[in-house]
């Protein structure tokens, strides 16, 4: 048994290996259930000589501990000094597929470059939120009925706490740090408790919009959004303005554009309305002003929020929300032109 033992001692230290695939053969040839070194331990129970054992128990051991040592020493060579073989420098390099941004992303960095132009800066904020900055602030108190508006995750262990309903929390912590001139831009991930479907997710992204200063209108808003409706899409995008209520602006209104996916004459998207609804938009409520330490006698401003999703849905034509969570790439391969 020790001449055995000795025989696979030289074969183990002659071994050598031109990949990878022949240093795992050989360590399942040893190491393996039914390999050399389990063997030998079964021959070594059947031994009666207690010396013998002791004998052959210590080469057993150090045959397979020579198999370890030679599989990391095979393993930490280069591939280039494991084989004989020369390199050949005429061979075609190996081709890799580039990979795309996702669609959201590339949306999102063409919504925040429109808006740069018009001078705003970027800001960001926690997700997980405050109920002063997620609701409190922004002339939501607790037994305000728009509370009921929002289906909120709220922290388990603190219920004052939760994960944020929208990106206007950012607006909040902003004016609190900043004095106005105020000019930013907030996007971000948001969360709320929703029935998942081809127009709704619980999990989406938005991006809002603030400007503070002694003299700003109605008029300065709706010909932002003009402007950034015309370069985000076409000159041909028609757009309108409806009322609408957000306890934190005041007046208030809803943006929509037309259809670019049916072309105005109605799919599950635009409800069959030929319009989609891509945005709110209103004056800032002089509480949400005081609230944030800004005096509303001398300072005015608008604010607006947008959903990512519903742009990229309308600007790519997409008829179905999910499709940007699942991770499919046959539907990401697409966008690795589109930025």
């Amino acid at each position: 048994m020790l001449k055995l033992i000795k025989n696979h001692f030289l074969h183990v230290l002659k071994f050598s290996a031109a990949n990878a695939n022949d240093v795992e053969d050989f360590r399942i040839k040893y190491l393996g259930k039914k390999g050399i070194i389990s063997e030998l331990f079964e021959q070594f129970k059947q031994l009666n000589s207690v010396t013998d054992k002791k004998e052959i128990g210590k080469e057993i051991n150090l045959l397979k501990n020579a198999v370890k040592e030679k599989i990391e020493t095979l393993l930490s060579k280069p591939l280039s000094e494991r084989t004989k073989k020369k390199e050949d420098l005429t061979k075609p390099g190996e081709f890799y597929s580039a990979g795309s941004l996702h669609p959201l992303t590339i949306v999102k960095n063409k919504i925040l470059d429109v808006f740069l132009q018009f001078g705003f800066v970027i800001s960001e904020g926690p997700e997980i939120e405050d109920d002063w900055h997620n609701f409190s602030a922004l002339n939501i108190p607790m037994e305000h009925p728009a509370r009921d508006m929002q289906d909120t995750f709220f922290v388990q262990k603190d219920p004052d706490y939760l994960l944020r309903t929208h990106t206007s929390s950012v607006q909040v912590r902003y004016m609190e740090n900043q004095s106005p001139p105020i000019k930013t831009i907030s996007p971000g991930r948001v969360f709320r408790n929703e029935a998942i479907s081809a127009r709704a997710h619980c999990i989406f992204h938005q991006i809002e919009g603030l400007y503070i200063d002694e003299t700003v209108s109605f008029a300065d808003l709706k010909q932002l959004l003009y402007s950034f409706a015309k370069e985000l899409f076409n000159s041909k995008t028609k757009v309108r303005f409806r009322p609408s209520y957000f306890p934190f602006t005041e007046p208030s209104a809803e943006m929509d554009i037309s259809c670019n996916i049916c072309g105005g004459k109605g799919c599950n998207i635009c409800k069959h309305t030929g319009w989609v609804e891509i945005l709110g938009c209103g004056m800032v409520d002089p509480m949400v002003l005081d609230n944030c330490k800004i005096n509303s006698d001398k300072y005015n401003g608008y604010a607006f929020g947008l959903g990512i999703e519903r742009i990229a849905m309308l600007k790519y034509q997409i008829k179905d929300l999910r499709l940007f969570y699942e991770n499919d790439i046959r539907f990401l391969n697409q966008f690795k032109s589109a930025f």
